[in-house]
């Protein structure tokens, strides 16, 4: 049966630089509270009228290049992303539309942080069943126009920037390949990461008190994430690795979801893991959700720390709760 591997890739952020000094401009922090507890120095942001399948069709058109295709070489769009550009359609449909490729399958898939490696999933289970060929799997965010930018929402609103990454993943029988995709969730709890409003379960969907209230704005119990985040993502590196017949050693890179720094690092450490061989870029870009692995991953093929016939170890955890890995022989 053939495999899957990955063709080509891409990434794209908006120009627009938004450092922790900004932020206090904004409210009440610091640009030591913020790098002291998340790692991050600054991030990208939109200006003016961006949406997620905008920042996609950068990424996507990067990723063709790389791998030497055309859009019309495309028959399938996976697209992960928690900020799409309208509640309906989905995004998945926006960017296939602006590549020009009427009539060609496109799902937007809503997992979150873990939604690459959905995306990832999906792609390797069509190629491999033979019902797709090539398929552009993307992650792409525009946090910043639905943050609370006030000392309220301060919490969060420090933690995310806007960002998009692709990878155009195809057929093959050579020895690069995803060797396998884990994947898991936890809805029982959902409300320690959600945006509550607008909803189909309230009626009305959204109210001028909700606003008041930011209920329209990203929640989190910071204590809660980090603590399932550091039991679920050990959990599943081990687990992915033993039932393939490897173990830590033979990993020569780990690409983590970028959510926090201070996460990374205690996972590292229960993993006995070395930092050399972790690919972390949330300094510059902030948690970008969907699209923080393919940037992590495409960042690090291009400066060399991922290079052919490497062991890439790629790993994600999320609101839904979600969590997943990915193995992959570069």
């Amino acid at each position: 049966m053939t495999g899957s591997t990955f063709l080509g890739m891409g990434h794209f952020v908006p120009p627009r630089v938004v450092t922790n000094n900004d932020l206090a401009v904004l409210m009440e922090t610091t640009d030591e509270w913020i790098t002291q507890r998340t790692g991050i120095k600054e991030r990208h942001w939109v200006d003016g009228d961006v949406g997620a399948s905008e920042l996609a069709e950068h990424a996507s058109r990067q990723a063709l290049a790389e791998a030497g295709l055309e859009p019309k070489d495309i028959d399938l769009i996976l697209f992960a992303t928690l900020s799409p550009d309208l509640n309906f359609p989905g995004s998945a449909c926006l960017l296939q539309a602006r590549l020009g490729l009427p009539g060609v399958a496109a799902m937007d898939i809503r997992n979150q942080c873990t939604g690459f490696l959905y995306g990832l999933k999906t792609a390797d289970a069509y190629i491999r069943s033979g019902l797709a060929k090539h398929v552009l799997v993307v992650g792409a965010e525009v946090h910043s126009t639905g943050l609370d930018v006030t000392t309220r929402g301060r919490d969060v609103a420090v933690l995310f920037g806007d960002g998009a990454g692709c990878a155009v993943v195809g057929p093959t029988d050579g020895e690069s390949r995803v060797i396998d995709t884990e994947l898991h969730a936890d809805g029982r709890f959902a409300e320690i990461l959600m945006v509550e409003a607008p909803a189909s379960r309230l009626n009305p969907r959204l109210t001028a008190e909700m606003m008041e209230q930011g209920r329209h704005y990203p929640k989190m119990d910071g204590r809660s994430v980090f603590k399932h985040a550091v039991e679920r993502l050990p959990e599943v590196i081990h687990s992915i690795l033993k039932r393939n017949g490897y173990t830590l050693a033979d990993v020569d890179v780990l690409v983590p979801h970028q959510a926090n720094l201070r996460i990374n690092e205690m996972v590292a450490r229960q993993l006995g893991f070395p930092a050399e061989k972790i690919v972390n870029n949330i300094q510059k870009y902030g948690n970008t959700t969907a699209a923080s692995i393919p940037m992590a991953l495409h960042e690090a093929v291009q400066d060399g720390r991922v290079h052919k016939g490497n062991l890439v170890l790629l790993a994600g955890f999320g609101a839904g709760l979600t969590w997943g890995a990915s193995l992959v022989r570069w």
